[in-house]
């Protein structure tokens, strides 16, 4: 704008001068004139003929004047040029963009949107040939609630006939070779909880995940580049974006570059655990080196973990989880988590039975009580430090493996069996180790709170979409709901048993202690009871001392012991004559 006012000046000044110079001309040709007139002329009485300087120059001054308070035809498109100029840089050419440009070597992008506002496009201008298309897809049905994709209970013995609802996807056909796919993400709170909004967050993130997998060709051979782009203040899903795929985040904007094999797995998955998790082959795929001169498949680095913390109560039923995973004919890595309640002794005898000892510190729960078993439940979380692996799973130490469990590493995160509600029991699940998930669990475990004040409540929130297991990976040794008969038979496919209760250690070899506890008798299961005793037998003889009877123990299983005598119960188990070597104490009366 100011340099078209000074073009302006200069013209005028430029023409008063020119104005000056003509009139002089002028003049001094009219003498000139004139004089050589006189010279001709011999009559002194005749006179030169003036030429109408006065009028010249009343000509010019108004052209002048016209000339500077006509407006100027270029000074509104030049303030039109540099707004657009200005919306270019700020609105339609975002640092999202820039950021995408710049790893992809500005290439040619293909762009699709996903829950774009139509009246607000983006981008218009934002870069001249660009290819960009609306994704239209139809929203899942407002009637399908959290409960209808997580429900209790599903058809295990008859898994085709389990449906899930309805999740609409787009026609993917219609969207080949896209680079990116930007979406804005609707956010959980704008209708009721577990409610239609969580949905539609979950359909809107899925439905990103798809795109980039199935209209994307360099899959095949994992050259390509692809990003997502999410925009609004609640972001992504974590349990199906990585951190570790996170390339720029500010504010309301996250960029991700994603694994596209990882989230080819995760789209094998179904929508929810309204069906079984099935693995593919893909999955077996994931340990794929891309760096690899031969691209050969790398063998998956895997183990199983275990946590010890705060006491060595549960120090026996590591040792013989151990032993039943080295049954089970299992080759992976056993990795044991414990911190300095675990003696260097207890550490010798950890070895011994296969497990690699890593050292740590405990986590407490912020949500436990004062003298709450789960205090320092936390702690289990440290499992995702162990980024040496792929993926590890995880077995609490009151457990037993049945049946070899490594077909079950072919499932991302997080897969585990049901618990009860829509919600996963932690005792099992497989998880994939990232410092960055970690790191994010940290900070969050002040503002989320755990229904049970333990590990498994908090990250049931953290992992609200995850993938169900059959019963038989993590059988919870509660009968109340199950038709078992009055022995309680557990079920023959059984691969992992979850010692719920009094543990077997913690009491007689002979029977289950929780047949002596009225309130515990949902737990109690003879056979379930002598499976773990036949691993215990299976140990070396240097290993069997550590799941020593003591004092306290033994205390209290005399204790229920008379108190099932005194209110005679009917099962008869009290009646048992008890000949475990271990015991110091008499028998009751």
């Amino acid at each position: 704008m100011a340099g078209l006012r000074s073009n302006k000046s200069f013209s005028i000044i430029f023409l008063v001068v020119l104005m000056h110079e003509n009139s002089r001309n002028l003049i001094h040709r009219d003498q000139q004139k004139i004089s050589r007139n006189l010279e001709m002329v011999s009559k002194p009485t005749l006179k030169p003929k003036p030429f109408p300087i006065f009028f010249i120059s009343i000509l010019l001054s108004i052209l002048v004047i016209t000339m500077w308070f006509w407006p100027n035809p270029y000074e509104n498109y030049a303030d039109q040029y540099s707004t657009k100029r200005d919306i270019f840089e700020s609105v339609t050419r975002p640092k999202w963009y820039e950021i995408v440009a710049e790893d992809h070597k500005y290439k040619g992008l293909k762009i699709g949107t996903v829950n774009i506002d139509r009246k607000v496009n983006i981008f218009d201008e934002l870069h001249e040939g660009l290819y960009v298309k609306e994704v239209k897809f139809q929203p899942v049905a407002q009637n399908i609630k959290w409960s209808d994709l997580f429900p209790v209970w599903i058809n295990e013995e008859y898994p085709e006939l389990q449906t899930c609802p309805e999740i609409p996807m787009p026609q993917f056909e219609e969207f080949q070779d896209l680079n990116v796919v930007v979406a804005t993400v609707p956010c959980p709170g704008m209708a009721t909880k577990l409610g239609f909004i969580d949905i539609f967050r979950l359909q809107v993130n899925l439905v990103v995940a798809n795109l980039l997998v199935k209209s994307n060709k360099s899959i095949v051979d994992f050259s390509g580049d692809v990003y997502a782009v999410f925009l609004g203040s609640c972001g992504p899903m974590d349990e199906i974006f990585r951190c570790e795929d996170l390339l720029w985040h500010d504010n309301d904007i996250w960029v991700y570059k994603p694994d596209l094999r990882k989230l080819k797995q995760k789209m094998r998955m179904p929508v929810g655990t309204c069906q079984l998790a099935r693995p593919t082959e893909e999955a077996a795929q994931v340990g794929w080196n891309k760096n690899a001169s031969n691209s050969i498949l790398q063998q998956p680095r895997e183990a199983y973990v275990t946590v010890l913390h705060s006491s060595e109560d549960y120090l026996c039923g590591a040792i013989v989880l151990g032993q039943s995973i080295i049954n089970s004919k299992s080759k992976k890595d056993m990795i044991l988590l414990a911190d300095s309640s675990i003696s260097s002794e207890s550490s010798k005898a950890l070895r011994h039975a296969g497990w690699k000892i890593k050292r740590i510190e405990r986590i407490k729960s912020p949500n436990a009580g004062k003298n709450a078993y789960n205090k320092y439940n936390y702690s289990k979380l440290r499992i995702w430090l162990l980024t040496e692996y792929d993926k590890v799973m995880f077995i609490d130490s009151d457990m037993l493996v049945f049946q070899n469990l490594d077909e079950f590493f072919l499932y991302p995160q997080l897969s585990a069996a049901e618990n009860n509600r829509h919600i996963f029991n932690s005792g099992v699940m497989l998880i994939e180790p990232s410092r960055c998930t970690f790191e994010t669990m940290m900070e969050k475990r002040f503002t989320i709170v755990s229904y049970n004040g333990g590990d498994q409540g908090f990250l049931n929130e953290i992992f609200r979409w995850w993938h169900r297991w059959p019963n038989k990976a993590n059988f919870l040794k509660d009968f109340s709901n199950i038709d078992c008969g009055p022995d309680h038979l557990y079920p023959k496919n059984t691969h992992a048993m979850h010692y719920l209760g009094v543990k077997p250690w913690m009491c007689y070899r002979d029977y289950d202690c929780n047949w002596d506890i009225e309130d515990n008798q949902r737990f109690a299961s003879d056979s379930a009871h002598a499976k773990w005793w036949q691993v215990f037998d299976s140990m070396p003889n240097k290993l069997k001392p550590v799941c020593v009877l003591t004092p306290d123990m033994e205390e209290r299983a005399v204790i229920f012991r008379r108190i099932a005598k005194d209110g005679n119960y009917s099962d008869g188990h009290w009646k048992i004559k008890v000949k475990d070597p271990r015991r110091k104490m008499n028998d009751i009366p």
